[in-house]
């Protein structure tokens, strides 16, 4: 699994973080989400999916 998150799509709700914290955190300076890993293991998956269906932006893209 890999994920790609869109900086600049993203709107900072921090839906992602809630989701999978694990995978996702927050910059302080502006609430933007950042990934912690862009390939979590697989045990991470649904948390991630979540993440991804939370996501009002529609930032995070998962693939494989």
């Amino acid at each position: 699994m890999r994920i790609t998150l869109d900086e600049e799509t993203c709107i900072g709700a921090g839906q992602c973080v809630l989701a999978a914290p694990e995978v996702f955190d927050q910059r302080d300076s502006d609430g933007i989400a950042v990934l912690l890993t862009e390939t979590p293991e697989e045990d991470q998956r649904a948390a991630v999916a979540d993440a991804a269906i939370r996501c009002p932006a529609l930032a995070i893209r998962i693939t494989g």
